[in-house]
């Protein structure tokens, strides 16, 4: 799978979403905002992330607090 700067990913094997900052040929770099409000960075190989698909549903509440 193909990642850009900007994607939301998350670990196959769990956490929280991590937000992709840099692509290598065979690794991203990504940060995070951890519990304890500490920025993390961190390049992880591609294959132990995968995409976070964005809800439908969140998107329509968004374009509505916009149009508020």
């Amino acid at each position: 799978m193909a990642f850009a700067p900007g994607d939301i990913v998350v670990l196959k094997s769990g956490g929280q979403p991590l937000t992709v900052v840099a692509v290598e040929e065979d690794s991203v770099e990504c940060i995070w905002l951890a519990d304890d409000g500490v920025l993390h960075r961190e390049t992880i190989p591609n294959l132990a992330l995968a995409a976070v698909e964005e809800d439908e549903d969140d998107e329509e509440d968004e374009d509505e607090e916009d149009a508020a």
